[in-house]
């Protein structure tokens, strides 16, 4: 395909780059950094193949629970441990982001959750099969997904030229999709043919493989401008990275949305096959179809975006998939047949890249280097609370009335919420913005005023 040439085949003109010596990204969008096409191939094949491993260990684990205590409370502890940790830590891991070498985060990060899977193999291969201990690897891995989330995010813009970041955005996008259809079928392979233990090696491997693909990239460490000393302290970076966003008006409007999309989609999200079971039949065979189509409408979508998202603002793709969403919540939930209800959940994964890449790249466009690691670490607290938020409503909810009023309500909500959006000041300043700008490629900039006494 034609975007996979933007990654691949830089190697000619690779530039060594010491990893000891300051990066700064180039002002013009245009400018193309050395070798950045090797760099961001190496880059995301490393990830892709660590998340591959994450994935079935996230499968894996949940169907041993499952399986072996068939107990909803164990279920519940196992996804507040899973989330929990990665919501605290990302306020502070964003910090680290900012202060430290992004690529030796990712590098650690990776390397601990590693550590702590190969300690539950181990254990559990003598017979140790605590719940506890799950519980405690889970909590290492999201804690390592605290660390990594906001590093990772940040880090795409120094080795990807501004004007690809969209481009390369949407290519992750496609990538993480094919993940979600690929993984579910090796790790039942894995989980069916071998112990659980297997599954967990398999993991340390994957592992190893990014952290060596990622050890070839050479990345340097962000110069910190206009961003207070680099002697102060973790909170008063923490305080910094706060007041930027929330005196930043697009930022924060951003994220405000994202927040709320991301509440609401929890119910298409997790409700879908509830639906299904209740009212198209319990077969195995519909359930795995419902995600077939929501991660081929994300595989879709995310080609699309890295493909064609260049020639629409990204305020309107933004703007264009919340309203998307909402009607589509509501479609799911009217849907008389099974097969208009695959429809739909085709087209709402095709709206997950529609919504995530643009915004992505809209934060690393706009937000200057130096902070990127702050504000994906808000961006990381929004993706682990959210939907878990939005569960402790629609979840009980959908035992009082039907999924489909819970769906058609969701999808009312997010169209009122995104109407409100575009009616804010904030809002109506970035469609101005995105009008003006041809492509919408030009980063929205805003100086935050200076703190009183500064």
């Amino acid at each position: 395909m034609e975007h996979m040439s933007d990654i691949r085949g830089g190697g000619a003109q690779d530039e060594v780059a010491r990893d000891e010596v300051d990066a700064v990204d180039p002002v013009d969008p245009d400018v193309e950094k050395p070798g950045w096409r090797r760099h961001t191939a190496l880059f995301l094949s490393g990830q892709t193949v660590s998340l591959f491993g994450s994935m079935l260990v996230q499968y894996a684990v949940m169907w041993y629970l499952t399986l072996t205590t068939k107990d909803g409370t164990v279920m519940a502890l196992s996804t507040v441990f899973g989330f929990l940790p990665q919501a605290i830590v990302s306020i502070f891991g964003g910090v680290w982001a900012d202060r430290h070498h992004r690529k030796w985060l990712i590098m650690g990060a990776d390397a601990a959750i590693a550590v702590a899977t190969l300690t539950l193999a181990i254990l559990m291969l003598q017979g140790t099969n605590d719940l506890w201990l799950i519980y405690a690897a889970l909590a290492v891995r999201s804690t390592g997904a605290g660390i990594q989330t906001p590093a990772v995010a940040a880090l795409l813009p120094q080795i990807v030229p501004t004007a690809k970041l969209l481009r390369i955005n949407g290519i992750n996008q496609t990538i993480q999709a094919g993940m979600m259809l690929l993984a579910p079928a090796v790790a039942a392979a894995l989980y069916a043919s071998f112990p659980i233990e297997t599954i967990f090696f398999v993991d340390v491997a994957t592992a190893v493989v990014g952290i060596g693909l990622l050890a070839l990239v050479p990345v340097g460490r962000v110069v910190r401008t206009g961003d207070g000393e680099e002697g102060a302290g973790y909170f008063a970076d923490l305080t910094e990275g706060v007041r930027y966003v929330m005196g930043h008006r697009f930022v924060r409007w951003l994220l405000g949305l994202w927040a709320i999309v991301m509440v609401l989609a929890a119910a298409p999200s997790f409700l879908t096959p509830l639906m299904v079971a209740r009212s198209f039949g319990e077969e195995p065979w519909k359930l795995m179809a419902l995600e077939i189509a929501f991660s081929v409408g994300m595989m879709a979508a995310g080609g699309a975006v890295a493909t064609w998202g260049e020639k629409v603002p990204r305020l309107t793709l933004i703007v264009a998939s919340s309203v998307a969403f909402g009607a589509l919540s509501i479609a799911l939930g009217l849907s008389p047949t099974i097969w208009i209800f695959f429809l739909f959940m085709f087209l709402v994964g095709a709206t997950v890249p529609a919504f995530t890449t643009p915004s992505m790249t809209a934060l690393q466009e706009t937000v200057p280097p130096e902070r990127q690691g702050r504000v994906f670490g808000f961006v990381g607290i929004v993706m682990a609370v959210s939907m878990p938020l939005g569960m402790v409503v629609f979840g009980p909810l959908a035992n009082v009335v039907s999924v489909q009023t819970v769906l058609v309500l969701a999808g009312v909500a997010s169209l009122a919420a995104t109407g409100l959006a575009l009616m804010l000041p904030a809002g109506r300043r970035a469609l101005v913005a995105a009008r003006e700008t041809e492509g919408g490629t030009a980063p929205v900039r805003e100086e935050v005023p200076p703190r009183v006494g500064s």
